[in-house]
């Protein structure tokens, strides 16, 4: 008997499984090697970071090491040579490691007896939108205190008012060049209760709160601190 020859539906559905597994071995030539330079190019990519990362891990470090050094020498009276070794670290990408040395060359101009430099070098700092406002914070009470004799009064006040707050970090300072500033205005009133809140905030340096209990006596306002468990009589 002879064999029935193959239906145009059975010879079609052979073609196109045929035409399918073609499209997919040329597919699988043609994306597999771009699969393959693209995991190339990845592992390149991730590889060029790492060593990225790695080298700005040793330079910041290295930064780290070398403030640590010039801090250690400022405070050994070794300052020869340290303005030149602080330059390069102000460019720091380290806010952190730029402000400090930003901070030190100009506390150096002060000690200098240069006020004019060292209140431009904490303005700019004070200033800058860039830097922690802590930071900017210290910058702006350094400032006022390298230039408080060439300052209005009122502008000392309008200046270091909002920092002269209790509790705060620059309570003491801000609020000691604040009840001064309030003194010069003729307003006793004013300064005599901030001396005595200065006095009794147990966060300010004691050479300022002994200062503040001094001011706050001369103004009329008591400002001592009594013992725990003591009631004033």
């Amino acid at each position: 008997m002879a064999s029935t020859p193959p239906t145009n539906e059975a010879f079609l559905r052979e073609v196109d499984e045929e035409l399918r597994r073609d499209q997919v071995a040329r597919a699988a030539r043609r994306w597999g090697k771009a699969a393959i330079v693209a995991v190339v190019i990845a592992l390149a990519a991730f590889g060029g970071w790492l060593w990225w990362s790695h080298e700005q891990t040793k330079a910041s470090e290295a930064e780290g090491e070398a403030l640590i050094q010039i801090l250690d020498d400022l405070e050994a009276g070794r300052k020869q040579g340290i303005e030149a070794k602080l330059k390069p670290l102000t460019e720091s990408k380290n806010d952190g490691y730029s402000t400090t040395a930003r901070l030190t060359l100009a506390s150096m101009k002060l000690q200098a007896g240069d006020a004019k430099a060292a209140a431009a070098g904490y303005k700019a700092i004070a200033e800058d939108a860039n830097v922690a406002k802590p930071f900017r914070d210290l910058a702006l009470v350094r400032q006022t205190a390298a230039e408080y004799d060439s300052l209005k009064p009122a502008d000392v006040v309008a200046r270091l008012k909002p920092l002269a707050i209790e509790g705060g970090p620059w309570f003491g300072s801000a609020g000691e060049m604040v009840a001064i500033a309030y003194l010069n205005m003729n307003k006793p009133d004013l300064a005599g209760p901030l001396f005595a809140a200065i006095a009794k905030d147990e966060g300010v340096p004691e050479s300022i709160r002994s200062r503040a209990v001094q001011m706050a006596g001369v103004l009329g306002v008591d400002a001592v601190v009594q013992p725990r468990g003591e009631k004033k009589e």
